[in-house]
């Protein structure tokens, strides 16, 4: 059983990505209750640039693309987002707040133009479909 070279290729960047996101995350979240000063700053900004492109890189992938632009899938981000930034607006508040907020408000906009993109082109093709003859709403 031979595996083609794409395939492997697939693997190995699965392999690598993955640990990479979790890892960004856990360094971006959990800094503060190990390190101190500087290096939590650094640690902190450092694990979100990692798990920023990492969780873009796997993004891209087919079978994540595809789950991510289903309607229920971009209502959930669109809500859930929404409703995180205005409640980390108030309860942080100061600098960290707005930065909080803009951040999980640029999420929930991002699914918001995935849900108007995907009602134009359903509509577009709609509006392409011929009618057929003798239905009630034709």
């Amino acid at each position: 059983m031979s595996s083609s070279p794409t395939a492997v290729k697939s693997l190995f960047a699965d392999l690598l990505l993955w640990p990479l996101f979790a890892g960004g995350l856990a360094a971006s979240g959990a800094a503060g209750s190990v390190l101190d000063g500087t290096q939590k700053d650094m640690a902190t900004y450092a694990g979100g640039v990692v798990a920023l492109i990492a969780g873009s890189r796997i993004a891209r992938k087919p079978r994540i693309k595809a789950f991510l632009s289903r309607p229920g899938a971009l209502w959930f981000l669109f809500l859930f987002n929404g409703g995180m930034a205005v409640t980390l607006y108030f309860v942080l508040g100061g600098v960290d707040g707005v930065i909080a907020a803009s951040a999980m408000g640029m999420v929930s906009l991002g699914a918001a133009g995935g849900l108007v993109t995907s009602h134009r082109k359903s509509a577009e093709e709609d509006a392409q479909r011929p009618a057929v003859q003798g239905t009630p709403w034709a």
